[in-house]
């Protein structure tokens, strides 16, 4: 979710779940050390958030843990399943899959120097590693170190020809691998991810699993998350909230944000979704995208946008 979930598209989905546990983009320890911006921003009103690490030298792991640990973060998430070819050059990503003495390692200095979960995200194999005793012995060993949540993207990374994109559509899934994995490890807590596109979906894996990481649909249809509520998490009949709540609910933070420098497109870019199915939605988008850049552009343009879809 690279470029996806940062804080502005955080806090919006936060409007729309109370209880679902959110994660940043992947955050490198780079950044974080040696970087000159603030990666680790965020608002307390996202929580619970989740901070999702990219790197592989257990030391500078262990720093950007605690320092996020510091900030607030509920958790600090070791990503071990990203394919992209820039992850793969530093040497973390999916294809750290390959060293699993060296992420135990990494988990092991983590939970060191901080008093918050710390989690790893994986596939199920990388390349010609994809044997069910691979991904097996890669858990078993990180879990070892101390690590007992694992969310388990069920897809194997092939990271020799293939596009970042295209591993996360062709690799075949392979659900039954992942219900294995909880088989195996009856005390870790399980998670999948991957394929995932409606709530029946997700409900259909907790049968098998203690819990669901839903992304790319989440991020297209964010209104599932307020769906959820009712379907996942025992919200009561009637307390949904509404897409035109959420908007309104969206207002005061975007005026604030824009006081301080944010522009209202970088914001408003993760709210495209928000009326998919809905009638109006393709006016939604459009009137958005199509006028909400500039310096000069603020919260009018998403009032503006309202009346379409209700006309």
């Amino acid at each position: 979710m690279l470029d996806w979930t940062d804080r502005h598209c955080r806090y919006f989905h936060r409007q729309l779940s109370a209880d679902a546990l959110l994660y940043t983009e992947m955050v490198t320890t780079g950044a974080i050390l040696y970087g000159k911006g603030d990666y680790l921003a965020f608002n307390e009103l996202e929580q619970p958030v989740a901070l999702q690490l990219g790197g592989s030298d257990p030391e500078d792991l262990a720093k950007a843990a605690k320092i996020g640990a510091e900030r607030g973060y509920s958790e600090i998430n070791l990503n071990v399943g990203c394919p992209s070819d820039r992850v793969q050059k530093g040497r973390f990503g999916a294809v750290l899959m390959t060293e699993p003495e060296l992420v135990a390692q990494c988990v092991d200095a983590m939970k060191q120097v901080v008093d918050v979960p710390v989690t790893v995200k994986h596939r199920i194999g990388v390349d010609e590693q994809d044997s069910y005793q691979f991904v097996r012995d890669f858990v078993g060993t990180v879990n070892q170190a101390g690590c007992d949540v694992f969310i388990v993207h069920a897809r194997k990374a092939w990271l020799q020809g293939l596009s970042p994109k295209e591993n996360r559509e062709i690799p075949p899934l392979d659900y039954p691998r992942v219900y294995q994995l909880k088989q195996d490890f009856p005390a870790c807590h399980i998670s999948i991810n991957g394929g995932i596109m409606t709530l029946a979906q997700a409900r259909e894996q907790l049968q098998h699993l203690d819990g669901v990481m839903i992304g790319r649909a989440a991020y297209q249809n964010p209104y599932l998350l307020a769906e959820a509520g009712e379907l996942m998490f025992d919200q009561q009949d009637g307390e949904t909230i509404s897409r035109a709540e959420v908007v309104e609910a969206m207002l005061p933070y975007i005026e604030q944000q824009i006081t301080q420098g944010a522009r209202l497109n970088n914001i408003v870019r993760h709210m495209l979704g928000l009326y998919q199915a809905v009638p109006g939605a393709r006016a939604w988008r459009r009137y958005l995208s199509e006028n909400g850049r500039g310096d000069d552009k603020g919260i009018e343009i998403l009032q503006q946008a309202m009346a379409l879809v209700y006309d």
